[in-house]
């Protein structure tokens, strides 16, 4: 009765359009005032749980306020410009380089839509420039930016972990390998079309400019030896690793690249004949003197109400989401599904065919991050029954998510998109479609292959010792 009547609330709520932060809060206070035993002092404590209880939750806010640096400072800039020198000479190279570029950024943002906003709002004009039709641009850039929460570090697999009290280090090395093989499937399929449309190749810049673009992304790419190096040798964890990137998005952003703050558009050199010395000098005097105004310049506020608003939003879909689950264990919900499903006697190969169908639909109709923390606490323990590493289970979850991110009528990933080139949703979808087969052919790789995700965390522990 208590379960019927959390869902049958949580799906009058969704109908009728209320965001799903407050169905999801509003069914679990309503089943555990009206029909359940629990007591309602419980609603306060689990809110207040929710988020102190869960130190790998703090890594979001982090993780929110470094891709905001990032893509105000204008480092998407500088990758793609990056990525365009390395694979631009190819045939269909643009379109690959926006595919690398959309990697590249994914590995310093842990965000899909902000993969898409950043590097989309560049790329996809360019392309279209270049004589790429729109449609292959927007689908291209709409399924690359996927990628942001595949990559690590990603928001989504944090998520994954708080709730299942999995390790987000070893999820983090787990998505690594995917990410690559998925963003290098994008590209191969690129190259295909490439061949048979005979679509344009850049003239190769020559050694000495990639050696230049490299230098000048050197410091956004740094980010990500900084971060994921940390979490993968042991020296951090990844609640300390998001702390040290936002701290170092906000340094290069302001300091070093200066698109931004008091030192934007003063250009590092007075002259080409200036002494080094005295560029060094003279730059080392304007940081210490620009630092304390840089943290009230209006460009740094406007970084963190934006991130702030993000956080606050997810953060508060996170909390309620988590009473929600909360009132699924009280109910013993996930452990009686668990003692049926082995009961019948379900492969596991046949059980990860139901995840998969159950987490596609729902990735139709609700954000990642709700989904992860409604799903995961019922599917976690019959994967844990059925010999399914808790870790793989996590992977195929995330991917699943990333096709949730293209798919209406709530695909973020469409919506940003379409805000880029114009266009309408349809339109958006319809350019997406033939690139979502990739996807869901990826998703059945990475269900079934598990060594795919498991190889590299089960080496790196191996290393170690484990």
């Amino acid at each position: 009765m208590t379960i019927a009547a959390l869902f049958i609330i949580l799906l009058l709520c969704l109908l009728t359009g209320m965001p799903i932060a407050f169905a999801l809060g509003l069914s679990s206070v309503t089943t555990i005032m009206v029909f359940s035993n629990d007591s309602v002092a419980s609603i306060a404590l689990k809110l207040f749980a929710a988020e102190s209880e869960h130190y790998t939750l703090l890594a979001i806010p982090f993780f929110i306020l470094s891709s905001a640096f990032l893509s105000t400072g204008g480092v998407a800039n500088r990758i793609i410009n990056f990525a365009i020198d390395c694979v631009g000479w190819i045939r269909g190279g643009l379109a690959m380089a926006s595919v690398m570029a959309c990697m590249i950024f994914a590995a310093v943002s842990g965000s899909s839509p902000a993969t898409v906003a950043a590097i989309g709002s560049i790329v996809i004009v360019g392309m279209v420039k270049a004589g790429y039709p729109e449609e292959l641009a927007a689908g291209v850039i709409t399924n690359a930016g996927t990628l942001g929460i595949l990559i690590p570090p990603s928001i989504v697999m944090l998520v994954y972990a708080a709730a299942t009290e999995e390790s987000a280090a070893r999820l983090f090395m787990a998505g690594l390998i995917p990410g690559l093989m998925m963003g290098s499937m994008l590209m191969l399929v690129i190259y295909i079309v490439a061949r048979v449309k005979g679509l344009p190749a850049q003239p190769f810049v020559g050694f000495k400019n990639l050696l230049r673009s490299s230098v000048s992304a050197g410091w956004g790419l740094m980010m990500i030896i900084i971060v994921l190096g940390s979490i993968y040798g042991g020296i951090a964890s990844p609640t300390e690793a998001a702390a040290v990137s936002a701290v170092y998005a906000f340094f290069i952003a302001i300091f070093i690249y200066r698109d931004m703050g008091p030192l934007k558009g003063i250009p590092w050199r007075k002259s080409p004949d200036e002494p080094f010395s005295t560029t060094v000098v003279r730059n080392l005097r304007l940081t210490i003197t620009a630092f304390p105004k840089s943290i009230f310049d209006k460009d740094t506020h406007k970084v963190f109400r934006d991130a702030s608003k993000v956080s606050i939003m997810l953060l508060f879909i996170i909390g309620n989401a988590m009473l929600f689950a909360h009132v699924l264990t009280t109910e013993r919900i996930p452990h009686h599904l668990a003692e049926m499903i082995v009961g019948w006697g379900l492969p596991s190969w046949g059980f990860l065919i139901v995840v998969n169908i159950l987490l596609l639909i729902a990735g139709n109709f609700m954000e990642p991050s709700a989904i992860i923390l409604i799903m995961a606490p019922i599917l976690f323990p019959i994967a844990v029954k059925l010999g399914i590493d808790p870790v793989h289970l996590g992977i195929i979850m995330v991917v699943n998510m990333e096709i949730g991110m293209i798919t209406p009528p709530v695909g973020l990933n469409l919506f940003v998109t379409a805000g880029i080139t114009g266009h309408n949703i349809v339109w958006v979808v319809k350019a997406a479609l033939p690139w979502l087969m990739l996807l869901l052919f990826f998703l059945i790789l990475i269900t079934y292959i598990p060594q795919i995700s498991l190889f590299l965390p089960e080496y790196i522990d191996h290393l170690k010792g484990y």
